[in-house]
């Protein structure tokens, strides 16, 4: 702080996140989740975000590259699910998020329909 000021700057900065289809076992710490991003997306790029879930999808994790290693975060659902594509249900490939569609994942929202939900159309 200087004279009273607070300067903010984010922990980890990240350009890209990605979404992962497949499930995967939370069980699995920073290194296998490494080895997943480089088996699904080809490799782990600095400063992306890569998300994953569970089977049921009542927790993910998110895996991302700063340029320097990885950060590991996870979150949970006490009740209900996150909206999670499944492979094979319009998607079998991994997913680019907006920053909007990130925020609203997280929180357990129907990310996919943002752009729908922004305009009252019926009523």
């Amino acid at each position: 702080m200087h004279g009273g000021e607070v300067i903010r700057t984010p922990l980890i900065r990240i350009d890209a996140l990605w979404l992962a289809t497949q499930p995967i076992d939370m069980r699995c710490g920073a290194d296998a989740l490494l080895a997943r991003v480089v088996q699904v997306f080809g490799s782990a790029k600095a400063y992306h975000g890569y998300l994953f879930a569970n089977a049921r999808a009542s927790r993910i994790k998110l895996l991302v590259h700063d340029g320097f290693g990885v950060w590991c975060a996870a979150r949970r659902l006490n009740v209900g699910r996150f909206v999670w594509p499944r492979e094979g249900f319009g998607t079998a490939a991994p997913m680019a998020l907006t920053q909007p569609q990130f925020d609203a994942l997280v929180l357990g929202l129907p990310w996919q329909r943002l752009e729908q939900m922004r305009a009252i159309t019926r009523m």
